[in-house]
C-alpha cells in the first residue's frame, strides 16, 4: 500500500475542506465552540466541522493532539491511543479505541488510521487522517471496527493574537455495527464540542 500517496491525497482533501466556505449549516453553538455540517462527498452521511480558539501556538497544539504521550492523558473519549508504525518523520499508522457510550448502548469502536502532519506557509499546521487496511492490526472481537473518512485538524495562528490559535476539526466517521445513522449523526456535534473543550483543558493542565 502506497502510504505516501494516501497521505498526500488526504492532506489535499483536508486543505480543501478548510478553504470551503459554502453550504455549511450550523448545528450546535456553545460559548467556545461552533459546529456545522454539510453532506459528505465521501459516504452517505455528513461531514462535521468544529471550530474553537485555543490559547497556544499551532505547533504545540497539533503535537498535543496526535502524540500518544499527550493524547492518551486528556482525551476522555478514548480507551487507548497508540502510533503502531512510523512510515516516515511525518506519517504514522495510528490505532484508536473509544469508550462505549450511552451506558453501553453504543459499543466501543476501534480505528486504524494513517495520520500525516503537514505544515503550510503562514504558520498553519494540520493533521490529516483516513482509515487504512493494515495487516498487523487485524479486526478485534472486543470492539467494532469503524472507518474514518478523511478527517483532521487545521490549526492557525490568530493574526490579532499570536499567542492564540484557531482550531478547526473535520470528522466524518462510519462507526460500523448496527447503529442507526440518526443515532450517530445526533451524537457527533456534541462529540466535537467535547473534543475541542477537552483539548483546551488538557493543554492547560499538561503544558502549563
Amino acid at each position: 500500500m502506497d502510504y505516501q500517496k494516501i497521505a498526500a491525497d488526504v492532506s489535499q482533501k483536508i486543505l480543501l475542506y478548510s478553504q470551503d466556505t459554502t453550504g455549511w449549516k450550523l448545528t450546535k453553538s456553545t460559548k467556545n465552540v461552533v459546529v456545522s455540517w454539510k453532506p459528505s462527498n465521501e459516504y452517505a452521511g455528513n461531514i462535521y466541522r468544529g471550530e474553537g480558539v485555543i490559547e497556544e501556538t499551532p505547533d504545540k497544539i497539533i503535537q498535543f493532539m496526535y502524540l500518544p504521550e499527550y493524547r492518551s492523558k486528556w482525551d476522555k473519549a478514548l480507551q487507548s491511543y497508540s502510533l503502531i508504525e512510523h512510515i516516515d518523520e511525518d506519517t504514522a499508522i495510528c490505532h484508536t479505541v473509544t469508550h462505549s457510550y450511552g451506558m453501553g448502548l453504543i459499543s466501543s469502536r476501534e480505528f486504524v488510521d494513517l495520520i500525516h502532519i503537514k505544515k503550510y506557509e503562514g504558520g498553519v499546521v494540520t493533521t490529516n487522517s483516513v482509515s487504512v487496511e493494515y495487516a498487523n492490526c487485524p479486526v478485534s472481537t472486543s470492539h467494532v471496527r469503524g472507518h474514518n473518512n478523511p478527517c483532521g485538524y487545521v490549526c492557525s495562528t490568530l493574526p490579532e493574537n499570536p499567542a492564540h490559535s484557531k482550531l478547526v476539526v473535520f470528522i466524518q466517521p462510519e462507526l460500523g455495527g448496527l447503529l442507526p445513522r440518526s443515532v450517530v449523526e445526533s451524537a457527533l456535534p456534541s462529540n466535537l464540542v467535547n473534543l475541542i473543550n477537552d483539548t483546551r483543558v488538557g493543554l492547560k493542565k499538561l503544558l502549563s
